[in-house]
């Protein structure tokens, strides 16, 4: 079994104006309709052995992260929050 551990974390300060502190570029939509998270879960899609994916971000991204996941109808295994940005 596969578990996916995808990092989801950032201050969102690189790409400004677009991301901001409490709205970082893994959470926006650049190339097409879904986040980078978004698309970034969905390639795990049709791999088989694959488990849902633990995802670590910032405590304050947690429910962003869990309702993008939602959208896409993935379940992840586990929302990880950091405890200190690095």
């Amino acid at each position: 079994m596969i578990v996916p551990i995808i990092l989801a974390g950032g201050s969102g300060t690189r790409l400004w104006p677009f991301s901001r502190e409490l709205y970082p570029k893994q959470l926006l939509s650049l190339v097409d309709e879904r986040t980078m998270l978004q698309n970034t879960v969905l390639r795990l899609q049709g791999v088989a052995g694959v488990a849902g994916p633990i995802v670590i971000c910032n405590e304050n991204h947690r429910f962003l992260v869990a309702e993008q996941l939602r959208v896409v109808d993935v379940r992840p295994s586990a929302i990880i929050l950091e405890p200190v940005g690095r």
